[in-house]
């Protein structure tokens, strides 16, 4: 199956949200290259950024199952 590069920007304004986002990201972890999290205190905020390789099946689950959780906005780019 042909797999995409793709990033998914993630911004978590519910604190309450983190445990459910690290389990989600966790089970997709084999389609996962990398993830780069910040804290932005001043706005109350965490900014994460999630690199993977996957189908366009298996990101778009993932990005459905984030849409999901509260407090929780995310966007993906993939490559063409």
């Amino acid at each position: 199956m042909e797999t995409k590069i793709a990033v998914v920007a993630i911004i978590v304004s519910d604190k309450n949200a983190v445990s459910r986002i690290n389990e989600l990201l966790h089970n997709f972890g084999e389609h996962i290259i990398g993830r780069l999290g910040l804290p932005y205190k001043e706005k109350n905020v965490n900014v994460i950024s999630v690199v993977m390789d996957a189908p366009q099946e298996i990101i778009n689950s993932m990005s459905g199952k984030l849409g999901m959780i509260d407090g929780v906005s995310s966007k993906v780019l993939t490559t063409k």
